[in-house]
């Protein structure tokens, strides 16, 4: 069992910065995937940015603005966000997949204001 704490959420204007973290409880060396996730108000959940074996994808929406990394000796994930815009309001989760398992945390929300 593996659990997930993600911290770095808030409020911030329009243009500003965040970097989102997700500590993960055991190792996530072996995680087939790690990613993060947002869902905001009345909207789907909805993929952010996934690291898959040696790929990274992000959705068209943040691309070159989000960057994921990992910290396996930290056993963390982080994403960070710069630019950001008043529609990237959401609560973010952050997602591993560890063999057959999948994990989520409980989202952190942020909320970038005009």
């Amino acid at each position: 069992q593996v659990q997930l704490v993600e911290s770095g959420g808030g409020l911030v204007q329009a243009g500003g910065s965040l970097r989102l973290s997700c500590a993960a409880s055991g190792s996530i060396f072996s995680a087939n995937a790690m990613g993060w996730y947002r869902q905001a108000p009345g909207k789907q959940r909805e993929s952010v940015a996934v690291i898959t074996g040696g790929s990274t994808n992000y959705a068209d929406s943040v691309k070159g603005r989000f960057t994921i990394s990992r910290d396996n000796a930290k056993n963390t994930v982080y994403l960070q966000m710069n630019s950001l815009k008043p529609e990237d309001t959401a609560v973010y989760y952050c997602r591993i997949v560890l063999y057959e398992y999948i994990y989520w945390g409980q989202g952190t929300q942020v909320t970038v204001s005009s």
